[in-house]
């Protein structure tokens, strides 16, 4: 295609995106549905930029003033991530003194919100959770991209087996530093054309994610819920633990969701896992299974903002009031979910999200209501699941992980025991 023919579409495409109307990855999805001509190349540059884009709204928006022409071309040319030369040849004479203008500027020499590019209200509750100094080095890794982490399914092969089948692909991948089944990934290869993806040998998980599923460690032979499922990252993770044994309920109050499970367990090779799509927390379902479940997991609705390297819009789409209705769900889900654990079994809560209100608030509104649920150290289960280094993701017992501090996505997690 034509260099000024794609940087339009780019153009076309930031503005769609810029409007925040919808999931980022939604809307770019769409748009590659309507531009079906577009080559790989074509579609990994125009991602890429919206994405900047969105990390960096506010510098982007702010730099953006001084120039000319379409607002949108104007933030394309800013955040493009295609080839330099390809983006040379689609500006005129006069968008090219204006590019060379811009990046001379110094980054430090910017007002700190052009810096961090978070909303005022995260950037605060954040500066105020971390100190400066961490403040900082969590922004800048929230405007990273994040790596590409896969779980092995150690149902079917170890992790070195697969390690070694990626390396015979091309494909340079490293054990990820915590996890005991998770491998690492630069760049983003061609995954879903490999064996070792279509037989079920790996799938893409956060390392975070993982270490929430070696947090509940269901056994073989256990009654196991994953409450809130979705698709299913976790419910794989916990099949796989189990030994494809016992039996594990995939919970969720979207249909939609619980579809894009199936293919994924078609291929894990599991047959304990049985998905259900749920009216509400109160389902009869739910009900019916009170005081049954060895252990439950309730990985909770929440802001998402734990994932911004992969979601950046999200900081841009989420709020306090939306922190806060999304509260009242978690309180009672996560109450619901309790009613499910038999004496003796494990109640695990987590969220991808960075907040308190999000996190410690809940988990310590749960502990004063129910006296019977006794919290456990997240460190010593986790080095039970030989997780590597678990002191070290364990704040006052919980897990909490860090972009910054551990290169995973952000999550929380706390565990209990009932005890009667």
């Amino acid at each position: 295609m034509h260099p000024n023919a794609l940087l339009e579409l780019c153009a076309e495409l930031v503005s769609a995106v810029n409007k925040l109307d919808a999931p980022a990855d939604a809307t770019v999805s769409a748009f590659f549905r309507q531009h079906k001509n577009l080559g790989q190349r074509e579609r990994a540059s125009l991602a890429e930029t919206v994405y900047a884009l969105l990390r960096e709204r506010l510098k982007f928006q702010n730099l953006a003033q001084s120039g000319s022409g379409p607002m949108p071309r104007r933030l394309a040319i800013l955040a493009w991530r295609g080839s330099d030369s390809f983006l040379g040849a689609a500006l005129s004479p006069v968008e090219k003194q204006w590019l060379a203008q811009v990046q001379a500027i110094s980054p430090d020499s910017l007002q700190p919100r052009l810096r961090h590019n978070l909303p005022d209200w995260l950037a605060e509750s954040l500066l105020a959770k971390l100190g400066e100094q961490e403040f900082w080095q969590l922004a800048a890794a929230l405007n990273e991209p994040a790596p590409l982490d896969l779980r092995v399914n150690t149902l079917k092969l170890k992790r070195e087996e697969a390690q070694a089948q990626l390396t015979a692909a091309g494909i340079d991948a490293a054990p990820t530093p915590y996890s005991p089944i998770g491998l690492r990934i630069e760049g983003k290869p061609a995954l879903n054309k490999l064996e070792l993806f279509t037989q079920g040998g790996v799938e893409v998980q956060d390392e975070g994610s993982q270490l929430l599923a070696l947090l509940l460690a269901p056994k073989r032979g256990e009654m196991v819920v994953d409450f809130c499922a979705g698709a299913g990252g976790k419910t794989l993770a916990l099949g796989a633990a189990m030994r494809n044994t016992g039996r594990l309920y995939a919970f969720d109050v979207s249909g939609h969701r619980l579809d894009a499970l199936k293919p994924r367990l078609a291929r894990s090779g599991l047959s304990n896992v049985y998905p259900a799509q749920i009216a509400h927390e109160r389902d009869d379902r739910i009900k019916r299974l009170a005081g049954k479940i060895d252990r439950v997991l309730v990985d909770a609705p929440c802001s998402g903002l734990g994932t911004l390297r992969r979601n950046p819009d999200l900081k841009w789409r989420q709020s306090p009031q939306a922190v806060a209705e999304l509260q009242a769900k978690q309180r009672a889900i996560l109450a619901s979910a309790a009613r499910l654990v038999k004496p003796g079994g494990r109640l695990v809560y987590a969220t991808c999200s960075l907040l308190d209100a999000e996190n410690e608030v809940i988990a310590d509104e749960f502990c004063a209501a129910h006296p019977a649920f006794k919290r456990l150290d997240a460190a010593d289960a986790l080095a039970k699941a030989q997780v590597s280094g678990a002191d070290g993701l364990v704040d006052n017992g919980a897990l909490r992980l860090w972009p910054h501090r551990h290169a995973t996505d952000g999550f929380f997690a706390v565990a209990w025991e009932r005890a009667d």
